[in-house]
């Protein structure tokens, strides 16, 4: 148990123990390189590729990479293909080599060896290293030389390097395109050999005529050469230029579907398929309607399943894209005007029965897009899809193996992408899958769930409608502890949870407590628990979490579980609040931060260096901070009834000319709640860029708090301190937003009853009246009546992200300033590595790093003339797009005020979709800026020029005087 219930927090947290620095490390492994054992150096070679993981900046690698190198030029031949492995291994960090010359010198003498076994390694290495050499001279000339050697290895090798630097260099692969060409039209060459030497012309896209020209001989080569192996490589490269190049993709498709309908060997028809499904995920837009109807027709006319299963997958492909609505709508003329084409209708009603379960499942697939992206035209292709969807629920749901397996999945998606855009027809669909779920395998079961969930957040009606039915399954669950029928217990808990999200029964608990009781482990019982707090049921969730107190082994662990169990207490606390009671309503907010101040203790206390739970603890505090700005709102509210305006309130407002005046203190205060709201507000927008791992669900959680924090502020302006200029119009729900989740359809909903209700009475009544502070109270009883939500970012990481900084120059010591003179400038060199979990690019991927730099000036030198405030800060920002998780820039920096500045280095991340992150980290540099001794030298004989020119002149008013 102590183990599983780190498991969501602390998986993805650290990327390793405290290990020895990159210096050491690299030392302890050139012991190994200088070593007379064969078996030492190999092990010492072999370990590179974790060192360059570990310490991925430039000066090691650039060090280690020459040590490979000199292991490589003296070394053995196997000595030399692990250096080979360690190279392919870690070519993402072959471009941090600085002495790339010396590097490749290194290599490139073994190329002169008379063992062909070595000069063939050498290939390799040289093809691997190809994307930091791509037009190195000498490389290319000994690659064209050994195409023509008589060893096979060598020249097998020189077919490998060649393929790598035709990727890579322009000049290479227009030179060596005829060379190619010819081998391959050479009687001499062995089939083998043109086999291997085809797939190289898939690189020569670099340019339209290249690509054509390739085009031309691959065409030739298709007619002279018709054997199966050959028709079969050649097509393939056709396919693979065609999809870089960009160009002749309708011609591709059209000669892989003439290959598809005439050819009658199978590996043809097959790779043929492939090739297809290839281009119809690059380039569905490139698919024209007689390509899709010629893809049907070899579905129908086809007598193999697998070749139907290869068709309709491409279909099921193509279904879900720009092609299907070309392929049902008029490119020319009136586009709401679709053509009725029969042939792939009829394809996917016969083949969605069919006893093949992959079959069935793509024609499902077909016929659920093709049902949801059209209009009500095709309203008996509903009714075909929900009949199909039944089918493959009723037959692979008593099945237990994989392809059923995939089948359902298929299904189930399908399922809800049907409900979520023909709602009407999710009656039948639901009362399929409850009546499956009796007597279905625990396999199919999981999923089953999964979509009924899916589906009653979608339509809570639904939801409400199935909980009788889920209770008596849940009761029904064998008593055995397997991992699927833990598995299937939280499965069905999330359902119930779903179906049932204002409050749970005392018969719902009771059957579920009792249920865990008898045949859960702690890690289900915990995740049932994880459960019930997403979806809002404290009151479960607590019970759950107090009984797991007393079963981990870890302090951290029991710390843990104790500030879920608190925040589920203060949360179970705001859930009695009642309409119009400003009192209890202070009570139980009094009494949830009672017990917020107790779960942010525990939660402090089960951080740890690796896993900090710094999102965690500052989505507590800001709900700590929420609920007393509640608390003081109210209290301000009610101090219009303790604390009425003055006699002379009136008189004041005249003479000031302040209208509000005329309220008496009410108004200060009001203005003190509204900044206090707004900079929560701000608070949750940072929390919000500081979340770049968070899922979408968490994502919006932040934000519809955020919004809640605006909405107060900007009621209490509307009908307290500025009612006339106050706009609605922005903070209005525009259209109907769809809603997620039941916990943001109940906060949408509350927002907009706020919104009508502030703004009807602003209108109706000048301020202050208790009216207004009834209405202010309302809306904060409103907001806490909705059980608020922790959804999966706060108990589990899918996605870790973060980045290293590495500046230079760099002090010797960390408290030791970096000196640079003020007439100088400094060259600031910053480097980074972006570091990944186990699922990187999860939700959401890095486009570009943004750098912050900024200066500033800590302690001030001696200095006789005065300086612009300009000059003594510097503010840059440059963008930078990492290539294999690498970036490097530089900055300039001047520092003309002498004295001490602070430089600090601020990375954030920019996503694909040009969202600015604020993920850090955050670097600072000391810099003394002194004097030049030139500058130096002139001031200090102009201060002797002057106190010269001083003494002399009172020497004169002394004679004078005389």
């Amino acid at each position: 148990m102590a183990l599983a219930a780190a498991r969501p927090f602390l998986s993805e947290g650290g990327y390793g123990e405290q290990e020895m620095d990159a210096n050491s490390a690299l030392m302890e492994l050139d012991k190994g390189l200088r070593s007379g054992k064969l078996g030492e150096q190999c092990e010492a070679v072999v370990r590179f590729p974790r060192l360059f993981q570990k310490y991925p900046f430039p000066i090691l690698i650039n060090s280690a990479f020459l040590k490979l190198a000199d292991i490589f030029r003296v070394g053995n031949n196997f000595l030399r293909l692990c250096v080979l492995k360690v190279t392919q291994q870690s070519e993402k960090h072959l471009e941090k080599i600085l002495n790339v010359d010396e590097f490749v010198k290194r290599v490139f003498s073994v190329i002169h060896s008379n063992d062909p076994v070595a000069r063939a390694i050498t290939l390799r290495m040289l093809g691997s290293m190809a994307s930091i050499i791509p037009d190195r001279k000498n490389a290319h000339h000994s690659i064209r030389q050994s195409l023509d050697s008589h060893d096979n290895i060598e020249v097998e090798a020189a077919i490998f390097a060649a393929a790598h630097f035709s990727a890579q260099s322009k000049d290479f692969a227009a030179g060596i395109c005829n060379k190619v060409g010819e081998m391959i039209e050479g009687l001499a060459t062995p089939v083998d050999l043109k086999l291997k030497l085809i797939p190289i012309l898939q690189h020569m896209h670099h340019d339209a005529t290249l690509a054509s020209s390739t085009r031309v001989l691959l065409q030739q080569l298709v007619a002279l050469y018709p054997s199966t192996k050959m028709v079969v490589v050649t097509l393939h490269t056709f396919t693979q230029l065609a999809a870089s190049s960009l160009v002749d993709i309708p011609k591709q498709i059209e000669l892989l579907l003439q290959y598809l309908k005439e050819d009658p060997r199978k590996a043809v028809k097959r790779l043929s398929v492939q090739d297809l499904k290839l281009l119809a995920n690059k380039t569905p837009h490139m698919w024209s309607r007689d390509n899709i109807q010629a893809l049907c027709e070899c579905a129908l006319q086809t007598p193999y399943d697998s070749m139907k299963l290869g068709t309709l997958s491409v279909l099921s492909t193509l279904s879900g894209t720009i092609a299907m609505k070309q392929y049902y709508y008029n490119s020319q003329g009136n586009t709401s005007a679709p053509v009725r084409p029969d042939d792939l209708i009829k394809l996917v009603q016969v083949c969605c029965y069919h006893s093949n379960s992959a079959i069935a499942a793509h024609s499902v697939t077909v016929l659920t897009n093709v049902a949801s992206c059209l209009e009500k035209d095709f309203l008996s292709l509903e009714q075909d899809a929900v009949s199909a969807l039944q089918s493959i629920l009723v037959l692979c749901s008593q099945e237990s193996g994989v392809g059923a397996h995939n089948a359902l999945k298929t299904a189930f998606t399908c399922m809800v992408k049907l409900m979520r855009s023909r709602p009407h027809l999710s009656q039948p669909v639901v009362e399929s899958l409850l009546t499956q779920l009796h007597s279905a395998q625990d396999t199919a079961r999981i999923p089953m769930c999964h979509c009924l969930a899916a589906i009653a957040v979608q339509l809570p009606v639904l939801g409400e409608g199935m909980l009788g039915e889920l209770m008596e399954l849940y009761k029904m669950i064998g008593s055995s502890s397997t991992d699927k029928q833990q598995e299937l217990l939280v499965a069905l808990a999330t359902v119930i949870f779903v179906a049932n999200q204002k409050t749970l029964s005392s018969d719902v608990k009771s059957v579920i407590k009792q249920q865990l009781e008898n045949v859960a482990n702690g890690w289900t019982v915990y995740r049932i628990a994880r459960q019930a707090s997403r979806m809002g049921n404290h009151d479960m969730a607590g019970e759950l979490y107090h009984g797991l107190l007393t079963q981990v082994a870890s302090e951290h662990f029991y710390f843990w579980l104790n500030s879920l169990k608190e925040f589920s207490k203060a949360e179970q606390c705001l859930a009695g609040l009642q309409d119009n009671e400003s009192s209890v309503a202070l009570a139980c907010i009094a009494k949830a931060l009672k017990y917020y101040q107790r779960g942010i203790a525990s939660l402090t206390a089960a951080s740890t260096p690796s896993n900090p739970l710094t999102f965690q603890c500052e989505f507590v505090k800001l709900r700590i901070d929420m609920l007393q700005a509640f608390s003081q709102l109210i209290c301000t509210c009610n101090s219009l009834k303790t604390s009425p305006p003055p006699a002379i309130a009136t008189a004041i407002a005249m003479a000031s000319g302040n209208d509000l005046q005329r309220c008496g203190r009410i108004t200060n205060q009001m203005k003190i709640s509204m900044e206090e709201f707004r900079s929560l507000a701000t608070r949750y927008h940072d929390l919000y860029q500081s979340s770049f791992d968070a899922d979408s669900a968490t994502l919006r959680n932040v934000e519809l708090q955020q919004q809640s924090c605006l909405l107060i502020s900007h009621s209490i302006e509307a009908l307290i301190l500025d009612p006339d200029s106050a706009s609605f119009q922005e903070y209005g729900c525009s259209g109907n937003v769809y809603a997620e989740s039941e916990y943001e359809r109940s906060m949408l909903s509350v927002f907009t009853q706020v919104l009508e209700d502030v703004e009807s009475l602003s209108r109706k009544y000048p301020p202050v009246s208790y009216l207004h502070t009834m209405c202010l109270c309302g809306a904060i009883i409103s907001l806490l009546r909705v059980p608020l939500s922790f959804q999966r970012y706060f108990f589990q990481k899918l996605q870790s992200t973060s980045i290293k900084l590495a500046l230079s120059p760099s002090p010797r010591t960390p408290m030791e300033p970096i000196t640079v003179q003020n007439n100088q400038q400094l060259a600031l060199k910053v480097e980074g590595v972006i570091q990944h979990g186990s699922k990187p690019g999860f939700f959401r991927k890095i486009q570009a790093v943004c750098l912050n730099v900024s200066s500033s000036l800590q302690t001030k030198g001696v200095q006789d003339y005065k300086l612009l405030l300009e000059s003594m800060t510097n503010e840059m920002e440059q963008r930078v797009e990492p290539h294999n998780d690498y970036f490097s820039t530089q900055f300039l920096l001047c520092f003309t005020a002498l004295g001490n500045h602070s430089v600090s280095v601020e990375a954030s991340v920019i996503d694909s979709n040009g969202i600015i992150w604020k993920t850090g980290p955050k670097t600072t540099i000391a810099i003394k800026s002194m004097e030049d001794p030139f500058s130096q030298q002139l001031r200090l004989q102009q201060q002797q020029q002057q106190q010269s020119q001083q003494q002399s002149q009172l020497q004169r008013n002394a004679l004078c005087r005389f």
